[in-house]
């Protein structure tokens, strides 16, 4: 059998070992953020998950899925994958509703 892969929104942050990016992490949820940094050149982004701790590179995506879990995502695959999202405002949705 073919299955496809229910379309889904999620929230997702590329890890750049930025100020910014940190905080982006943070705000989505991902708590604590845990950055190693015994290799200076190669920090890693370090996230428990359900499967156990997982690794994330610098330029890899942390994506927070449908249950609240973060998982990380290799840049090309999340390019594949995934594309922007564009709001809609409540008022836009209402419109499209009574169509």
């Amino acid at each position: 059998m073919k299955y496809r892969k229910k379309p889904v929104v999620v929230e997702a942050v590329q890890f750049t070992d930025t100020e910014e990016s940190i905080l982006k992490l943070s705000e989505l949820g991902l708590d604590p953020v845990r950055i190693d940094y015994a290799d200076t050149d190669s920090p890693i982004l370090k996230i428990e998950t359900l499967e156990g701790l997982m690794i994330a590179a610098k330029g890899d995506y942390i994506i927070k899925g449908v249950q609240g879990e973060f998982y990380p995502c290799k840049p090309d695959i999340f390019a594949e994958t995934y594309e922007e999202a564009k709001e809609c405002r409540k008022y836009d949705q209402r419109r499209m509703d009574s169509i």
